[in-house]
Parts: structure tokens; C-alpha cells; sequence
């Protein structure tokens, strides 16, 4: 007994531990979603929940006005408004796919109407027309399609067999569809020209001097050929007009503008009279409430029986837990909608210049940081809220993100759009045959009163999507 007291003893001991706040993690993730998102969330919430219910005839608006204090002007903030908008029917700002044919269907409709294949020659092509790309090149060889169709359909197919399908499909309109790759595609639209000069020189190029083609080498490719410069530049011209993605050219479902199908998560509107903003939620966000039966606990009646009292138990702690899950979701979607009404009221103020011109020249500088000293929010919360989300001004519709740039340097006052715009510019306005190189450019650039280094002037070249001087150079 003696012994075992001896080994009695306390310890103090100093442990660190992070614990999540689990309301905080929901509101993350319902933070990140899109509007779209969202408004499934609230119907899985809906059908999930029994003590959930939407309010289907409430004429006063949940109140998310903004009301943060920012270090502007007092006529600044007079003019902006913040507030929630619930929209009935369909929603303005979204754009619905067109019922238009996919590319595989219209490909295989214009198969059987043009070629004359058989029931297995069809099975053939719709595993080829499964494996194109959205701008029309194949992405499996042959033999690989061949040793597929023998595994999925089980059919004993030769690679002559797939390659006699595949030949008219590459038959069909517009040409360049089904090619194996860019070099193959412009071949298979030079080959349907009217046999000039100038497409023959192209041919000849494509086929036997893309390399020297595609590095724009046009010295070299005039010296090889042996031909003028001008039978140079006629038949560069020809190569030129062809279309590197013929896939492009079907009318097809989707193949408009991507913008068609974004729907913003907020609305911006001015009032021209007065320059004042207003912001406001998109989409179709019901109230919601408790279900009237789940407001009170069930009543405490005393029970004939130990089993009926148990069910009564039973019953009251699952009333409990979904009244108490239902509030705890009512709760979050009121934090959503004024967090991200916060968050979009600053970056507003801050790009007032921006939604009044509509010139990304006047977008400012712009960091998280920035906009969580504007807050007080984490800018966790704030990179969150902003993920994924639009809005929709009176100048066009712009990602939460395109407004978030950094300055070139610590001391400059212009952000990398209105360098980006400057740098575009001067390269859509030098002499093609000389362009511009880097450092020239630097210097271009530090003349207008941008000071920033070559490498910098080179990352944002490359920002814009837009090669080195040798190969922006035209013959």
C-alpha cells in the first residue's frame, strides 16, 4: 500500500491545441458557394429538415444592410447603399444553355445524312465523335479507338476499320474536324482550296516546314523554299486564314459567349442622377422560419406506461435538435448575406472610379489586406466570400477577383490592370515587322511615368498571353 502512494504524484503540464468552431466552419463553406449553389443548399436544408419551412408571403425583406464605417468622405458614404434583394420568377441576370444540338449529335446527324455507313460503321463513329476535344481534334489514336470498341461493344474492328469511319467524319463540313492535331488540321483545310500558288506554297510549309513555320523563322523558310518574299507573304496570309479550331464553327449548344451562362451574385446599380450605388444579393433567397409545431416542446404529460414515456423522450429530443439545427441555419444564411454584402460594399468603394467609367485602367490597387482593414473581417472570410462570385454593374458583368491586383512595386500608386492596358497597347501599336523587345518596352513604359523592372514587364507580357518579339514578328 505504501508503495503504491510513492508512485502517486501531479504533473503540470502545458499542451497546445487548436479547436474549430464548427458554426464558423458551416459558414465557410456556405461563404464559398455561388449563388446557384447556395440556393440548393437551402432546398436540400428545406427537404432535409422538417423544422425548416420557407415563408412564402412576407412582404418585408430581411434587413442586411451594411452598415460599416469607412474611412471615406461623409458625401462618399451618403451615396452608397447596401441591401438584400429577393427576386420572384426568373432571374434577369442568368442565362439558360439554348436547346441546341451538342457537337457529337450534330456531327452524327450530318454522318447519317452525308455518308453511307452501315449500322456498325455508325457504332464506329459515334466512339470516335465521343472522342473529340471542344475544338474538334481526336484525342485517342486509332488502334487505342479500335482496342475500345472491342472491349466496350465487343466488336472485332481493324485499325482499317476505324480509319475508314474516321476518314468521313474528316470528310465533313467544316474542314479541320477529326484532325490528330493543329499541323493535321490546317493540312485538311488547305486541301479543299482551290489549288493557287499561294495555297500550294502553304501546303508545302504545313506539311514539310512547320517547325520552322511555328517559330516564325521566315528568313529561313524564304531561303528553303526559294521563293520571294512576297510569294512568302501570300502564302502566310493563306495559312493565316485558316481556322485552328474548326470545332468552333458548328452551331452547337454552348459554343456562345461563356458569359451567357454566369449568374451573378450580386447587383449593382447607379442612380445617374446622383451617382449613388446600390448593392444588392442576387438570386432567389426565401425567408426562412420554424415550422409552427416545432416552436414549442411537445407537451410534459405524465404517461400511462414506461414505453410511452420513453417515446415522449424520444419525440421531445428529436423535436430539439432540428428546431436547434433549423435555427443554427437560419442563423448562418443571415451571416452569409451580410458578410458578403460587406465584403462587396468595400470593393465598390474602393472601385468607385471603376463602375463609373468601366475602364479597367481605373481599377486601383487592391489587396485582401485592404479590404480587411475596410471590414474588420478575417481575410480568409474575405478570400471565401469572393471566390467564385460576379457582379453585375451597369458597365458589364466582372469576377470579385478581377479587382484584387497588386502594385508593381511597394511605393506605386497604379495597379497592374492600368499597366496591363498600357503594355497592351503599345504592342498592338508597334511595327510587326520590328517589334518590341522586353527592355524596350521597360523603357516605353518608364517614359509614360511607369517604373517597373524588365522581368516584371516580361510577367505581364506573358499575363497577357502574348509571345516575345521574335515571335511576334510578321514577315
Amino acid at each position: 500500500m505504501n508503495k503504491v502512494k510513492e508512485n502517486l504524484r501531479q504533473e503540470l503540464t502545458q499542451r497546445l491545441a487548436q479547436r474549430l468552431n464548427l458554426q464558423s466552419v458551416a459558414l465557410g463553406r456556405i461563404l464559398e458557394m455561388t449563388t446557384p449553389e447556395f440556393e440548393d443548399e437551402i432546398r436540400r436544408e428545406l427537404d432535409d429538415n422538417p423544422a425548416l419551412e420557407a415563408v412564402d408571403d412576407t412582404p418585408d425583406e430581411p434587413d442586411y444592410t451594411d452598415n460599416s464605417t469607412i474611412d471615406d468622405d461623409a458625401d462618399s458614404r451618403d451615396d452608397f447603399r447596401s441591401e438584400s434583394r429577393r427576386s420572384s420568377g426568373a432571374d434577369p441576370t442568368s442565362w439558360a444553355a439554348d436547346d441546341g444540338d451538342s457537337m457529337i449529335e450534330l456531327i452524327l446527324r450530318r454522318l447519317a445524312g452525308e455518308a453511307e455507313l452501315s449500322a456498325d460503321q455508325m457504332r464506329i463513329a459515334a466512339h470516335i465523335v465521343g472522342n473529340l476535344d471542344s475544338n474538334g481534334y481526336l484525342t485517342r489514336s486509332v488502334d487505342a479507338i479500335a482496342d475500345d470498341l472491342a472491349v466496350t461493344e465487343g466488336m472485332d474492328v481493324t485499325r482499317a476499320d476505324v480509319m475508314q469511319v474516321l476518314d468521313a467524319v474528316r470528310a465533313l463540313e467544316p474542314a479541320g474536324i477529326g484532325a490528330f492535331d493543329l499541323r493535321d488540321c490546317l493540312l485538311l483545310q488547305l486541301d479543299r482550296r482551290e489549288p493557287t500558288v499561294a495555297v500550294i506554297t502553304a501546303r508545302e510549309i504545313v506539311a514539310n516546314y512547320f517547325d520552322l513555320f511555328s517559330k516564325m523563322h521566315y528568313e529561313r523558310l524564304q531561303g528553303t523554299l526559294d521563293i520571294s518574299r512576297e510569294a512568302l507573304a501570300d502564302a502566310l496570309d493563306v495559312i493565316k486564314s485558316l481556322n485552328p479550331k474548326p470545332a468552333s464553327a458548328l452551331d452547337i449548344a454552348g459554343s456562345d459567349d461563356r458569359a451567357r451562362h454566369v449568374v451573378p451574385d450580386f447587383i449593382l446599380e447607379c442612380d445617374d442622377d446622383s451617382d449613388r450605388f446600390t448593392v444588392t444579393l442576387a438570386g432567389r433567397i426565401p425567408d426562412l422560419s420554424i415550422e409552427e409545431s416545432f416552436v414549442n416542446d411537445p407537451s410534459e404529460e405524465t404517461a400511462a406506461s414506461e414505453a410511452l414515456r420513453q417515446r415522449r423522450a424520444q419525440t421531445q429530443a428529436f423535436v430539439r435538435r432540428k428546431r436547434d439545427d433549423a435555427v443554427n441555419f437560419i442563423n448562418l444564411v443571415e451571416l452569409r448575406g451580410l458578410t458578403l454584402l460587406t465584403v462587396a460594399r468595400a470593393i465598390v468603394q474602393r472601385q468607385r472610379q471603376f463602375f463609373l467609367t468601366g475602364d479597367k485602367a481605373d481599377i486601383r490597387p487592391m489587396i485582401l489586406k485592404d479590404i480587411a482593414a475596410d471590414t474588420g473581417l478575417d481575410m480568409s472570410v474575405i478570400s471565401r466570400a469572393t471566390a467564385g462570385k460576379y457582379i453585375s454593374a451597369p458597365n458589364g458583368i466582372y469576377p470579385l477577383k478581377l479587382f484584387f491586383n497588386e502594385r508593381p512595386s511597394d511605393d506605386a500608386d497604379v495597379s497592374s490592370h492600368e499597366i496591363l492596358d498600357a503594355l497592351s497597347k503599345m504592342i498592338e501599336a508597334e511595327d510587326k515587322r520590328s517589334p518590341l523587345s522586353d527592355r524596350e518596352l521597360t523603357d516605353a513604359l518608364a517614359a509614360r511615368g511607369y517604373d517597373i523592372a524588365r522581368r516584371t514587364v516580361a510577367k505581364y507580357r506573358e499575363r497577357l498571353g502574348l509571345p516575345v518579339a521574335r515571335l511576334r514578328k510578321q514577315f
